[in-house]
C-alpha cells in the first residue's frame, strides 16, 4: 500500500495515494455555507464539482493550527513585554537604590520557564530559538554586575553599562523574538488534498499544514482502531469514523485515515458551482 504522509499541527496523517486526486495552496477563496460541522471551513469548486473543505487540525487537534500559532505568536509577545518590564525594573532599582526583587536565574524568569520546557517539530524554528539562550543569559547576570557596582556607590557606571548593553544584548534578544514570530507566520503555507472515491471526481477537501514524504506499508503494517483503544488512546466520534489504524515508523506513528467517512453536505446540491484555478497535481 503506497500512502502520503502529512503533517497537522504535531500529528502525522497518512492517506492512500489513490484517495487523492490533487493538492492546492490554500488561499482563504472557500465560499461559506451554513453548517453546524466546526470543522466544515467552506465550498470550493474543483471541475465544476462542488467540494466541501474540512480543516483537519480541528478534526484531529481540537484547534486549527492557525490558532495554535496565533497562540503562539502572542505567548512570544508577552514574553518579550516580560523581558522588556525585566529590564526596565532593574534600571529603575538602581537608579533609586532600592533592592532588586525579579529572578536573576534565567531559567526562573517567566520567558526562562517557558523557553526551556517549550518543545517545537518545527526545525527552523527550534534553530532559532536555540539562539535565545545566550543573550537571555547575558541579560541576567547583568543583574548582580550593575548591582553590586551601584552598591558600592558608582551609580553613574551602573547605568552607563546597562544602557550599553539596552543598545546591544538586548536589542540582539528583541530582534529574535521578532523574527522568531515572523519565522511562526511565514512558515504556515497550508494546502488543500482534495480525495476521491473514483479516482475521477473531488469527493472532500482536508486542510493541512503540510506534505511531508511519501511511504510504502503493508496492510499488516497498520495497528487496528481496535488495538489502539485497548492501549488507551480515547477518539472523539468524528476522528474514530475517518481512522483505519496507526502506522508505527521507527519513534513515529502516522495515523490512516479514510476519507471517505466524511460525508458530503446535502445542501450542497443546490450550491451553483463556479471556476477555479488548481494549483498542483499529484
Amino acid at each position: 500500500m503506497d500512502l502520503i504522509n502529512f503533517r497537522v499541527g504535531k500529528k502525522t496523517i497518512s492517506l492512500k495515494i489513490l484517495d487523492i486526486l490533487l493538492t492546492e495552496r490554500y488561499e482563504g477563496n472557500l465560499t461559506s455555507l451554513p453548517n453546524d460541522n466546526p470543522s466544515f471551513m467552506g465550498v470550493k469548486d474543483y471541475m465544476g464539482t462542488p467540494t466541501p473543505i474540512f480543516d483537519l487540525g480541528l478534526i484531529l487537534n481540537n484547534q486549527s493550527s492557525y490558532d495554535i500559532n496565533k497562540s503562539l505568536v502572542t505567548m512570544l509577545q508577552e514574553r518579550e513585554q516580560d523581558q522588556k518590564a525585566w529590564l526596565a525594573e532593574l534600571e529603575r532599582c538602581i537608579y533609586n537604590d532600592q533592592p532588586f526583587t525579579q529572578a536573576k536565574d534565567p531559567k526562573q524568569s517567566a520567558f526562562g520557564k517557558w523557553y526551556y520546557s517549550f518543545k517545537t517539530d518545527n526545525d527552523d524554528l527550534r534553530t532559532l530559538l536555540a539562539r535565545f539562550e545566550e543573550p537571555h543569559n547575558k541579560l541576567h547576570a547583568l543583574a548582580d554586575k550593575l548591582l553590586t557596582i551601584n552598591a558600592k556607590g558608582d551609580k553613574t557606571e551602573a547605568l552607563r553599562l546597562l544602557e550599553k548593553e539596552k543598545s546591544t544584548t538586548f536589542m540582539k534578544l528583541i530582534r529574535l523574538f521578532e523574527s522568531a514570530r515572523d519565522q511562526i507566520i511565514l512558515d504556515h503555507k497550508p494546502i488543500i488534498v482534495f480525495t476521491t472515491q473514483d479516482g475521477q471526481r473531488p469527493h472532500i477537501g482536508l486542510l493541512v499544514d503540510q506534505v511531508e514524504d511519501n511511504i510504502h506499508c503493508d496492510e499488516s503494517d497498520i495497528k487496528s482502531l481496535h488495538e489502539m483503544t485497548s492501549m488507551g488512546f480515547e477518539i472523539d466520534p468524528q476522528t474514530r469514523k475517518m481512522m483505519k489504524g496507526l502506522i508505527k515508523q521507527g519513534e513515529h506513528h502516522s495515523l490512516v485515515l479514510d476519507p471517505s467517512a466524511i460525508f458530503r453536505p446535502d445542501h450542497l446540491q443546490d450550491y451553483e458551482p463556479e471556476e477555479t484555478e488548481a494549483y498542483g497535481l499529484f
